[in-house]
């Protein structure tokens, strides 16, 4: 299938090739999700019919679903067509998928966080398939005159049961376009599907195979500029004065002005240069001298920033009732463990593009939250929502990143001064060493155990940047107090299970710019709290995974640990090699995963295979859940043995690929993914299978070798 994202909506429903009326059904997003649609335009312009926001059906009964989430690798733009398209009873092979704008009153909320895209509005998707499929069956039955129970839906037709009629989609979208939305609709039973849970292939595979997929920094406008911005190494600094003259003897370049861009509230500055090509602008900026104002906010260095960190973990002050349940305890140990900074180094750096007007903004790019940055730009431009579209294009990774609307701001800024269309390209330098970043994080932990062999106390600290632009003064210390706080990525049975836990922590002092990152609070949490109860497993004399199993009454998870137990041969696995598990739980999603390593020539451990069981409960596409859970553990993979970020005199040391290196293929070991079938309620999976990672392979290390890894990264050569 062809995909030619560079259309615009409106230019592609003209092509489409019928010739009517277009009547646009728009979802109603009521509380209840119990009602479906209600007309909410009409527009005599478009050449087909659309149908509950998502659907459009031309006269030949081609089918558009339009895909209103941004698509960045993790399967939107096949899972949410595949859910639309199984009530709505046709064949993925006969659906074309198109992205929707920004548009919240129509699509509603559009962010791509938090794995929400299915686990937030998959009922909603269903009703507005099943909607549409049940106003082609009633305007079927008008044409008919027959009763609308006498007739059903099968590929993309409606088929009257007693005399095998049957009318295409396209001959009655528009008469169904005129009827009323059904308040209710009833949905296929999970056994009906024909659809929903089968493996099929994703249809952006090709168009990213041959190269025909769009993404930012594909797309193009007449009369487009392009432009590069030198921006503060040290973030917070500001232009002092810059000289321009070499800059702008570049052949092509026609603009060189300062230009800001905020961040969580702060305004970031930087020179952009503009010229009619990216090489030329590039050029430019190498020839740019820039003289900052760096007064006024601390120079940090990694060395210092960690120091402060562990001082940090000495401040919250300390329950009695939980020193006294500590040192009750039978046995009990104390660990340290520390987590880096990191950058997103997405394959795509960012980019954007901005026609900033008068009256009107559009943005072209890998727009990861479209809403969001509709509205700062409405609000900060002081122009209507409905004048600000946000196009999205493919995705070269997000993370997070993508999602913060600094960079569109930056864009946009430097289009309403050139009055021209401008795509701003970040370098890879620049997206890797300009922020913001993970935060990295230090934790205290403390923990004992009974005489029964259960975990008896439990006490974790940590230390961190809060997610923002840095803070300027220290946190007051607070009380921690038992059996409170909460860990990312802890399974709620421990919480019943541990009669006193205590969590909590301290604010970090920095200027360093810090945001979320795939699997926030888990993706940092979890090596503590998984290695930690590992520590404690060992100080029981307990296997690591009998131990967990033994604190866990909900019978999901005992499904899920036991499945892993299964499906790795854990109770046989071969003593000479060492093995490691961890269990995580977020975004409404439970993973489970066994690590097995071993050592090869001379000595040098080595990754041999990982287990993985996903617990996501009701899925679209058993194929997009195992490529995501694999991606996720070739990301954290990195983040264990390969990469961190650094600083220097508060400039991020790493800038590029040779500093900062990301797995190899032969790197990359087995991996086996299994799902979990049963009828719980859709969970996350874009990034739920991260977290567990990185303590499942220091598990493993310490199984094989005897010695505990608490600090990442770390290499495998080394231990």
């Amino acid at each position: 299938m062809e995909h030619k994202l560079d259309l615009s909506r409106r230019t592609f429903l003209q092509q489409a090739g019928f010739s009517g009326v277009i009547l646009a059904l728009g979802c109603h997003w009521p509380a209840s999700a119990a009602k479906a649609g209600k007309i909410v335009q009409v527009d005599s312009t478009l050449q087909a019919t659309e149908l509950m926001a998502w659907i459009s059906i031309d006269g030949t009964g081609k089918v558009t679903i339009f895909n209103h989430r941004s698509e960045m690798g993790q399967g939107t733009w096949q899972a949410i067509p595949q859910i639309i398209a199984e009530e709505l009873e046709v064949s993925m092979d006969d659906v074309q998928i198109r992205f929707a704008p920004a548009n919240p009153q129509k699509y509603g909320p559009q962010p791509q966080e938090g794995s929400f895209s299915i686990r937030g509005w998959y009922q909603e998707l269903l009703r507005i398939g099943a909607s549409a499929r049940e106003m082609l069956i009633e305007a079927a039955a008008n044409h008919w005159n027959v009763d609308k129970s006498q007739c059903y839906a099968a590929n993309g037709h409606v088929i009257h049961r007693d005399t095998g009629r049957k009318l295409g989609y396209g001959s009655l979208v528009q008469d169904a376009a005129a009827l009323t939305p059904p308040p209710q609709v009833v949905l296929k039973e999970r056994k009906d599907y024909k659809i929903i849970g089968k493996p099929l292939q994703r249809n952006d595979i090709l168009s990213k195979v041959n190269g025909s997929a769009v993404f930012g920094l594909d797309k193009q406008l007449p009369g487009m500029l392009y432009a590069v911005v030198e921006r503060n190494p040290r973030f917070r600094g500001k232009v002092k004065s810059f000289d321009d003259k070499a800059t702008k003897s570049v052949n092509g370049v026609s603009h060189v002005l300062k230009v800001q861009r905020a961040v969580f509230g702060l305004m970031y500055e930087g020179v952009a240069v503009v010229a009619d090509s990216l090489w030329s602008a590039m050029k430019g900026r190498t020839l740019l001298k820039v003289e900052w104002d760096d007064a006024g906010f601390e120079h940090l260095g990694s060395e210092q920033l960690f120091i402060r960190m562990n001082e940090d973990l000495e401040k919250p002050l300390p329950s009695d009732a939980f020193e006294t349940a500590f040192k009750n305890s039978s046995a009990a140990i104390d660990a340290h463990y520390e987590m880096p900074y990191q950058s997103h180094s997405c394959m795509e750096p960012l980019n954007c593009i901005a026609h900033v007007k008068d009256d009107s903004i559009e943005i072209w790019g890998p727009i990861q939250e479209a809403n969001w940055i509709q509205a700062d730009l409405s609000e900060r431009f002081k122009i209507p929502a409905a004048n600000v579209r946000v196009n999205m294009t493919f995705l070269g990774g997000g993370f997070g990143r993508k999602a913060f609307p600094d960079y569109p701001l930056e864009a946009a800024l430097i289009s309403k001064e050139i009055k021209a269309p401008v795509q701003v390209v970040w370098t890879r330098e620049d997206d890797m060493s300009l922020g913001p970043f993970r935060p990295g994080a230090v934790y205290k932990c403390r923990g004992g155990v009974d005489n029964n062999n259960k975990i008896f106390s439990f006490q974790i600290i940590s230390a961190s940047q809060p997610i923002g632009p840095g803070q300027d003064k220290d946190a007051t210390a607070q009380l921690v107090t038992t059996n409170a706080g909460e860990m990312g990525g802890l399974l709620g049975d421990y919480y019943k299970s541990i009669p006193h836990y205590s969590f909590g922590g301290m604010p970090t002092k920095s200027p360093i710019p810090t945001m979320w990152w795939r699997a926030p609070g888990a993706n940092v949490d979890t090596f503590a709290c998984e290695s930690f109860i590992d520590e404690l497993a060992h100080l029981a004399a307990q296997d690591p995974l009998e131990f967990r199993k033994a604190h866990f009454s909900t019978p999901r998870y005992q499904a899920l640990i036991t499945k892993l137990a299964s499906v790795s041969n854990w109770q046989s696995r071969n003593k000479n090699d060492g093995w490691g598990m961890a269990i995580t739980e977020c975004f409404g999603s439970i993973v489970a995963q066994a690590v097995k390593v071993s050592r090869v020539n001379g000595g040098k451990v080595r990754i041999d295979k990982v287990y993985a069981v996903m617990d996501c409960g009701w899925y679209v596409n058993p194929d997009i859940i195992r490529a995501q859970v694999e991606g996720s553990i070739v990301m954290a993979l990195g983040a264990s043995i390969n990469h961190a970020t650094h600083f220097e005199d508060g400039k991020a040391v790493e800038k590029n690929f040779h500093t900062y290196p990301l797995p190899r293929i032969g790197e990359i070991p087995q991996m086996e993914v299994h799902i979990m079938e049963n009828d719980e309620k859709p969970g996350g999976v874009g990034e739920p299978g991260l977290p567990a990672f990185a303590p499942a392979l220091c598990n493993a290390i310490f199984d094989l070798t005897g010695k505990r890894i608490r600090k990442l990264p770390f290499s495998l050569d080394e231990v």
